[in-house]
């Protein structure tokens, strides 16, 4: 790791950024499989599986026969832990359920607000090196809550045309409506469009690639919602002398292990803390199944060692983590001023995989600084709110001459007439 000690205000910035990714100009394939998939549906999404899959399916849905083997297949020691996991993260969303809010802004005029679900839910789960299972509770879970109608989960098969028997099963268990194998940009497309087989949705969820991410960012340009911007995986750790440098370690490595882009930082108030901590992270990575990955993120990640609590929380709310573990005796000071990040982890037992799956808090966070401006998903995700007025005669003569007013000085006559007839209405009568 880089070892940053004490660095100027000034140069924050830059080692905030996150690593950078080597760009391919993919717009002209999004726009491409996009307008395919508009014209050709089913056709151009198989076509494109064949391609960039090597997987040649008979059908595009999950058949009911599948999902049932895989439900036989998940071994009961996993199928209790994702039960577990589900009933946690359940009871976490659950308790987000909004109230009605109603209000008497003047006599006569009562304004409420309620929430409604998104009706159908588009969910993206990647293939890729790790099958995120967890990720299908995340993203489900919270729907079905919600009362959304439809449920829809795409996820490229491997090849051989088959998906990982665990997200079938958590997919079944927690209830996403349909399953289909397809993933990439035609995915994305295909719920965002609308084919034969695969339904068009209203809001997209998930992770994914660079390909996944670019045409998540093209489906929100044609009216479909998407959760968040995403980007890869990042934890910033806040350590002192009373954390654990092997947890410290392992909460590192955690992260690095996703990919070789994901970054990592460990901001430490005691140097010695930095040898300690790069020891266990030796020792540890080692027998890791996925060293190599995790060697090249903790290649580009950093050790930041700043004097301060100030100037600690300072420079963490630059960063704005997606994942942030406080492992300080000064942790109330930390929490009461954190202001800029996506999911906080308090204390030397509360390891940032908990959040990832079992604990109830939802994984799917903001990354790259953008956890200054977006939270991460939850029970709001998958709502709209609607607020809904009714005004009495009584009330309309209360505030009937102020929006008469209001209306004539913007110079919309139209709607100063709306109002004027009602109240020479209730004159005459």
């Amino acid at each position: 790791m880089i070892i940053v000690k004490n660095p100027e205000k000034k140069d924050w910035a830059s080692i905030c950024e996150r690593p950078s990714v080597p760009q391919q100009n993919l717009q002209s394939l999004v726009n491409k499989v996009f307008a395919k998939v508009k014209t050709s549906g089913d056709k151009a999404v198989a076509n494109y599986t064949k391609q960039f899959d090597k997987v040649v399916l008979s059908e595009l849905r999950v058949p009911e026969t599948e999902i049932q083997k895989a439900i036989e297949t998940v071994s009961k020691d996993l199928k209790k832990a994702i039960q577990l996991a589900a009933g946690s993260i359940q009871k976490f969303h659950k308790a987000q359920t909004p109230q009605k809010i109603e209000v008497e802004t003047a006599s006569g005029v009562v304004c409420w607000q309620e929430a409604r679900a998104i009706e159908r839910i588009g969910i993206y789960i990647p293939g890729g090196t790790a099958p995120l299972f967890s990720t299908v509770l995340m993203l489900a879970i919270p729907a079905v809550i919600a009362g959304c109608n439809e449920i829809v989960l795409c996820t490229p098969p491997d090849k051989n045309g088959n998906i990982n028997p665990a997200i079938l099963y958590a997919a079944n268990y927690v209830g996403v409506t349909s399953m289909y194998k397809v993933g990439g940009i035609q995915a994305i497309a295909a719920m965002a469009y609308g084919t034969a087989t695969i339904p068009q949705v209203n809001k997209i969820f998930g992770p994914g690639n660079q390909y996944v991410t670019a045409a998540k960012q093209h489906a929100s340009q044609l009216g479909v919602a998407i959760d968040m911007p995403a980007g890869p995986s990042e934890l910033l750790v806040l350590a002192d002398e009373s954390a654990n440098p092997a947890f410290v370690a392992s909460d590192l490595l955690s992260q690095a292990e996703h990919g070789a882009d994901s970054q990592v930082i460990c901001v430490v108030t005691s140097e010695k803390l930095i040898a300690e901590i790069g020891e266990k992270i030796e020792q540890q990575i080692k027998v890791l199944p996925r060293k190599d990955i995790a060697t090249q993120a903790i290649n580009n990640s950093k050790f930041i060692f700043l004097h301060k609590d100030q100037d600690c929380i300072n420079f963490i709310n630059e960063y704005a983590p997606e994942h942030f573990i406080i492992c300080s005796k000064k942790e109330d000071f930390y929490i009461q001023n954190i202001r800029n990040a996506g999911s906080v982890f308090i204390g030397n037992y509360t390891p940032e995989s908990a959040g990832d799956y079992a604990s109830g808090t939802n994984h799917t966070l903001p990354t790259n600084g953008y956890a200054k401006s977006y939270s991460g998903v939850n029970l709001d995700a998958f709502l709209k709110k609607i607020t809904f007025q009714k005004i009495t005669p009584k009330g309309i003569q209360n505030i009937g001459p102020s929006i008469e007013l209001m209306a004539e000085a913007e110079g919309l006559q139209a709607h100063k007439n709306a109002v004027t007839l009602r109240l020479k209405n209730l004159e005459n009568d």
